[in-house]
């Protein structure tokens, strides 16, 4: 099993990989929370294309990544969200807001 990860790719750009689970998430949502208040880019593009497994804990942490991005008054989006990813957000009614318009 990987390392799970979320680090700064190109400038605005954070790159989650790994497994996304209750063991995972909570290191995670500190680490992406630091990431997003100290990036000065005013856009910023989660790319979740590592990311190998999610269970609902990756759409949470999308979910507190885009609160985070608002409270410092950044745009955020999603990009490569992958297939376990998506069938959740689909259940849980969330599509429209975790994908770009």
């Amino acid at each position: 099993m990987s390392e799970s990860a979320v680090r700064l790719g190109e400038p605005g750009e954070l790159l989650l990989s790994g497994v996304l689970d209750y063991r995972t998430g909570p290191d995670l949502r500190k680490q992406g929370q630091a990431l997003i208040k100290s990036s000065k880019a005013p856009a910023l593009v989660v790319d979740c294309s590592a990311v190998q497994k999610s269970s609902s804990v990756g759409l949470s942490l999308l979910l507190a990544f885009m609160r985070d991005a608002q409270v410092a008054n950044k745009t955020l989006s999603i990009r490569g969200m992958p297939e376990d990813m998506r069938e959740i957000a689909q259940v849980s009614g969330l599509t429209e807001l975790l994908t770009p318009s």
